[in-house]
């Protein structure tokens, strides 16, 4: 597992996955502020299994770029108050102060690879959540416009931290890669997340 700075390699099925009703996700680039800051201060890395209708986050805009990839499903993009459907292998562009937001769709589970850049963040704010009639149809939008996010996420349930099993993540690798029956996979990694039993803290990256 990383422990400090330099190169590391590893596998979505070791990592901290962070879990909430029909969602999990990891972050492979620091999931606290003090791990970002610290081990990752240029590059922040995501992996998401959204349900359909739940979102990968609240509308928002960012001071930098951010880039999606549609790895698995079908999706909902909200993007400068317009919606575009999103497929398998879709890549999404966003520059900096784009409003936007990710929703599950489709008859089954997708998987979000998220990526941004974090390099000037710590000299500036980091962008806004803002207030979207769009978006608030699809439960994605914060009351007002704000940058505290515990403000903007005051309806949704804090996610709890917990590894997972080296048998659902061998299920993951074969869901994203396309082989076998990638909708079935995905379902049984699904079932294995939620065999886990959350816990109130994960692995912590400088710590392990």
């Amino acid at each position: 597992m990383p422990a400090g700075e330099g190169w590391f390699v590893l596998n979505a099925r070791d990592a901290r996955w962070n879990y909430r009703p029909e969602r999990r996700s990891v972050t492979f680039t620091g999931s606290t502020d003090f791990e970002a800051e610290t081990y990752f201060p240029q590059l922040g890395v995501n992996l998401a299994v959204l349900q359909p209708g739940q979102t990968n986050s609240m509308y928002h805009w960012e001071t930098e770029t951010e880039a999606f990839l549609m790895l698995s499903g079908e999706a909902l993009l909200v993007i400068e108050g317009q919606e575009r459907p999103l497929r398998q292998w879709d890549f999404v562009h966003c520059p900096p102060q784009t409003n936007h937001v990710i929703v599950g769709a489709g008859d089954g589970p997708c998987v979000i690879l998220s990526m941004s850049s974090r390099e000037f963040q710590a000299d500036g704010p980091w962008g806004w959540y803002t207030a979207n009639e769009v978006a608030r149809r699809h439960g994605a939008s914060p009351e007002e416009d704000t940058q505290e996010a515990d403000i903007a996420y005051a309806s949704v349930p804090e996610s709890a931290g917990y590894p997972v099993s080296r048998s659902s993540g061998a299920v993951f690798a074969v869901c994203v890669l396309g082989a076998g029956q990638p909708s079935q996979q995905l379902g049984e990694l699904l079932e294995l997340l939620d065999a886990e039993a959350p816990v109130e803290e994960g692995l912590d990256f400088g710590k392990v």
